[in-house]
């Protein structure tokens, strides 16, 4: 008889993570920002093609793997503040099929059947990235190493309400992403178990249990399903659908999303780690601006009482000892209600986009942080409130 975990332990579980999730995340992003940043200024000094260069974007593609690796994390634990964008997973598998080529012993034969035209779905694609690794590794971990045969296949799929069987997916049009292998397969009580949290059939040191899980929590936010099909001895098959775009997009060409935009007004920066506050200094400076760092919010509420007009906005750290970003904003606001304020962090419960604009933030971005995401936040916010007082 298998057993079956009541809905209130799952959530217990879940929340559990969650909380660990949150105490991991915070200081993880602190590392990171630095290694990114300075990484990616680095990138922008150094001459195109030489030995420093390349080892200065090794460093960058490094810290972007932590910095997804925490994502997944968060995602599992919902408390990612990652939006879908019009993603195109033919492009993702690409990108997808380079990693597993060089990982997966090439005795084991991959078959990749990619439907070229398949539609656009709304989704994140490092999530996406993360969903594709997932089961094509446990396809990996699942069949022989002699004669292992994983097939891999992209292609649109409708289900029609007469024809659906499940009720777990709504009629309509899908990308299906189906992973298929000529394994152990899985017998019928473990089936009922993969996608709970912690649960994993491969020895100590070769999964966290996380996996499966953090996949079916992502499907679902993405009103899509997963079907697994499977029988000990006779391999597995792993069907990941997630609802096509209605609408045709058309991305922005690379040119376009390259140009940054800049100004010269005066931003007080603030944050409790000198090494993050100098490095957001210097990517606004090279944006143009002018800017004060201020290193604690009880420090930077000193400046500000002291000058409130010598300033055009606030971009602040979120979870600093003493004062955290959320009370310095109100603080401010006290004294000039109408400072733009951004508020940063790597994680907290505190705060969200949702919370943050409830107390009157202007901007929430989430570390660690790219140059373009906060470059067009503070021009974005910095003309809406020129436009404001005009």
């Amino acid at each position: 008889m298998g057993f079956h975990y009541s809905r209130s332990y799952r959530t217990q579980k879940i929340e559990s993570i969650g909380n660990l999730a949150g105490g991991i995340a915070h200081d993880f992003n602190n590392i990171l920002f630095p290694i990114v940043g300075m990484s990616e200024l680095l990138l922008e000094d150094l001459p195109p093609e030489s030995n420093e260069r390349e080892n200065a974007e090794e460093i960058y593609k490094a810290g972007k793997r932590g910095s997804d690796l925490v994502k997944q994390i968060l995602a599992f634990s919902r408390q990612s503040d990652q939006k879908p964008i019009p993603t195109r997973i033919q492009k993702v598998l690409k990108e997808v099929s380079k990693l597993i080529r060089s990982t997966i012993p090439a005795n084991i034969e991959i078959n990749w059947d990619i439907q070229e035209d398949c539609g656009m779905v709304m989704a994140e694609p490092t999530q996406l990235h993360q969903i594709a690794m997932n089961i094509i590794t446990n396809a990996y971990h699942a069949v022989d190493s002699g004669n292992g045969k994983i097939n891999i296949q992209l292609k649109e799929k409708e289900f029609k309400k007469h024809s659906i069987t499940k009720n777990q997916i709504k009629s309509g049009r899908y990308a299906m992403l189906s992973v298929s292998d000529n394994g152990c397969g899985i017998d019928s009580e473990t089936l009922e178990m993969i996608f709970e949290p912690y649960f994993t059939t491969k020895e100590q040191g070769k999964g966290t249990g996380l996996g499966l899980a953090v996949v079916h929590g992502i499907v679902k936010e993405y009103g899509g399903e997963i079907f697994v099909t499977s029988e000990s001895g006779k391999g597995s098959s792993f069907e990941v659908c997630i609802p096509l775009m209605k609408s045709k997009y058309i991305p922005l060409t690379d040119d376009l999303q390259s140009l940054l935009p800049s100004g010269a007004e005066k931003i007080l920066v603030v944050d409790d780690e000198i090494s993050i506050a100098k490095l957001e200094g210097q990517m606004l400076e090279r944006l143009g601006y002018k800017v004060t760092i201020s290193i604690g919010s009880h420090e930077a509420l000193n400046f500000f009482e002291k000058s409130p007009k010598a300033f055009d906005l606030i971009l602040t750290d979120m979870s600093m000892p003493n004062m955290t970003g959320d009370q310095l904003a109100y603080e401010i606001r006290q004294i000039r209600p109408d400072i733009p304020i951004i508020i940063c962090t790597g994680f907290s419960e505190r705060i969200n986009k949702e919370k943050a604009e409830e107390i009157g933030v202007n901007g929430f971005l989430m570390k660690p942080i790219g140059k373009s995401d906060m470059a067009q936040m503070i021009r974005k916010i910095l003309d809406k409130a020129k436009n404001s007082i005009s």
